[in-house]
């Protein structure tokens, strides 16, 4: 557990992030937490994170485009109005008259009051349409919102379920699920942060500038000044925060994963009374994120600060210099140095304001916005790096070209495995855990594999159920390399049983029938009883429907190993490997399921891995594995009277239980 170990402060640990946070921004040289040299991540940019975004749009393509189409409509039908005040007090009040345009568009343009009517009408049908195309363009932006997320989600699972075994560990099952739900989650968010949004301010954007350009270009050479701020404020902040939110999304997985950990281990945690520790571990955690949360809001808020001061100063800039220009031309036209048609009005600047307004309010919704949106591309940015990450024996395939995939019929397939010169060393390590191995398991025979703890038993076995691919040599079906057949396929022919019952949430007929879906009831109960486990299923308030809890919690380690026994049954493998299959059994429950282990194994090619060597003195096969090698193989009695380490392990065994026995080979 993490608590086990001293928990760092999070103030300390805060202090080195924000270090190793300034190293990154200087693209210098970065230190990990002992000091050691690495080097500074590097991200994607926005062009590779929009790219991949698209990608993950693929058939709401079109709908997302009709989507747009509304909302530039929207957009346009609301900066008409806009427009009004201008006409109402240059042309209805102060008696000005309408361009020509304008003069043949609008009835009534004579007459003060009719116009000013046709004016209000003109407006609401205007507001009104911008409604309804805005409420039509975002509910479609929604409903692909939903999907995207439902659709990330589905392929972030399904590539993360067909990751190498060893990333599948690293990723821990509290950070799967903080990547499914929060990470694959946000990206969905990005149709209105990264689009919608957007391009809701770029058609507003321009829409205003073309309306201020006739208005008065002056006066938007002078608007057009604060651009610069607008790509000052991004270079300053918002490059900043992108990586910021994707550290508090490491740190929120981390403590989700260990959460989870904790409350999977509850019975140890308060069997050595840890819960004090490990409650102190999780604050300490979420103390640390919360001071990166705060960073994150510091220079969020620095782009908030900057665009609440720039727009009202940029607003009476603008005002002033209008009125200033208005009074100036008044002067002209009255001492006769100015046509009035060319004066700036008042409604001119009263126009260019509302539209100034227009102009400026979309550029600080994306400055408000992109600094959300960051967190959102930091999302990505992961989801991309998982789906990225090759599937498992996926870079091994591609290296070497193999051959297309050989067919596999179970009805042809005899099961005979054969390791060819094997050696095996996990990855990211160089220590061999397996070195030459050759042996051979013929169709329908049982191997058993024994050997002090960390000989290479589970791992031998692993290789037989392809969680991992040889290092060196080559293991076959029979007579063919694994690397040729589909894993998929393959595995469909095994049967596991483990030490460590593995039960899903669900009903025992559920879990029985987890490898062959399609499986009647009575085929159920049928491998329930071969598996000595209809006895104590039945004595269960809901029988078969009886929910057992996560990890089969509410069963003891004899009912759920009769389970997993039962779930191999039911799947009626080709080749099965039995893991210490009976080690959680009580003496009578094993003496009873032995007889239905012998039935299962029978015709059968079997790897069994047992500690208690009375459990395979009929196997076909002994192997005994020391440091990774072969170091003796045999039948039980051959092994016992070549005297060597197999003879020795059965005498320190049954010593240990019965000090006084003696000759226990002839016993055996």
């Amino acid at each position: 557990m993490h608590a086990m170990m001293r928990e760092p402060s999070s103030g300390g640990r805060f202090e080195r992030y924000k270090e190793r946070a300034r190293q990154r921004r200087s693209q210098g040289t970065q230190v990990d937490n002992r000091g050691n040299e690495i080097k500074p991540k590097r991200h994607r940019g926005f062009l590779s994170l929009f790219a991949a975004f698209w990608e993950m749009l693929g058939p709401h393509r079109g709908m997302t485009f009709a989507a747009l189409g509304a909302l530039s409509a929207s957009v346009m039908f609301g900066l008409v109005p806009l427009y009004a005040p201008k006409i109402v007090i240059d042309s209805v009040l102060d008696g000005r008259p309408l361009a020509d345009g304008l003069a043949w568009f609008l009835p009534g343009s004579d007459q003060p009051r009719r116009l000013l009517l046709v004016l209000v009408g003109l407006a609401l049908v205007l507001t009104v349409s911008s409604v309804m195309f805005g409420l039509w363009g975002r509910w479609q932006a929604t409903r692909i919102t939903k999907r995207v997320q439902v659709e990330a989600r589905r392929r972030l699972f399904d590539h993360a379920s067909r990751l190498p075994l060893h990333r599948v560990i690293e990723l821990k099952s509290g950070g799967v699920a903080g990547l499914l739900r929060d990470d694959a989650g946000a990206i969905g968010d990005l149709v209105f942060g990264m689009i919608y949004n957007p391009w809701r301010a770029i058609v507003q954007l321009i829409g205003s500038l073309i309306i201020l350009m006739f208005v008065d270009w002056k006066l938007l050479a002078v608007g057009l000044g604060v651009l610069p701020v607008v790509w000052l404020t991004h270079r300053t902040w918002i490059a900043r925060i992108r990586p910021l939110w994707r550290d508090i999304r490491k740190t929120r997985r981390e403590i989700d994963g260990a959460a989870t950990e904790t409350f999977g281990g509850m019975r140890i945690v308060r069997g050595f009374s840890r819960q004090r520790a490990e409650s102190t571990a999780f604050m300490k955690r979420n103390d640390y994120m919360i001071r990166q949360e705060l960073l994150g809001w510091w220079w969020m808020r620095g782009v908030d600060t900057a665009w609440a001061v720039l727009i009202p100063a940029a607003s009476s800039v603008l005002l002033v210099y209008g009125a200033w220009r208005i009074l100036g031309d008044n002067a002209a036209v009255a001492a006769g140095t100015m046509l009035q048609r060319d004066a700036l009005t008042v409604g001119d600047l009263t126009a260019f304001l509302m539209y100034l307004g227009a102009l400026l309010g979309p550029i600080s919704t994306l400055a408000a916005t992109a600094t959300a949106l960051q967190n959102g591309l930091a999302a990505l940015d992961r989801v991309v790096d998982i789906l990225h990450e090759p599937r498992e024996f996926e870079e091994a395939a591609s290296k070497e070209q193999t051959r297309p995939t050989k067919p596999l019929d179970r009805d042809v397939v005899q099961g005979r495995i054969a390791f060819e010169h094997v050696g095996f060393h996990y990855p990211g390590t160089t220590r061999a855990v397996l070195e030459d191995i050759n042996l051979t398991a013929e169709a329908g025979t049982t191997v058993a594999l024994v050997g002090p703890s960390g000989a290479g038993k589970t791992t031998l076995c692993n290789l037989v159920a392809r969680f991992y691919d040889p290092t060196t040599g080559r293991l076959t079906l029979d007579a063919v390399d694994l690397r040729e057949h589909d894993v998929d396929r393959y595995r469909s022919l095994l049967g596991i049983v483990e030490q460590d019952v593995f039960l899903f949430d669900g009903t025992v007929a559920m879990n029985i029938a987890y490898g062959k879906r399609e499986a009647t009831q009575a085929q159920i109960e049928a491998a329930a009883r071969a598996a000595n486990a209809h006895g104590f299923v039945t004595d269960l308030a809901d029988g078969y429907n009886t929910m057992i809890g996560e990890r089969g919690v509410k069963l003891s380690g004899g009912q759920r190993q009769r389970l997993a026994i039962a779930r191999a049954v039911l799947a009626d493998p080709k080749v099965l490997i039995l893991d210490e299959a009976t080690s959680n059994l009580d003496t009578e429950s094993e003496r009873l399921i032995q007889g239905s282990l012998a039935k299962l194994m029978r015709g059968r090619t079997c790897f069994v891995i047992a500690h208690r060597l009375s459990t395979i003195i009929h196997a076909d096969q002994i192997v005994v594995l020391h440091h990774g090698r072969i170091v003796e193989r045999g039948t039980h009695a051959e092994l016992l009277a070549g005297g060597g380490v197999y003879r020795g392990m059965v005498e320190a065994q049954f010593t240990e239980f019965d000090p006084t026995a003696e000759a226990l080979s002839t016993e055996l």
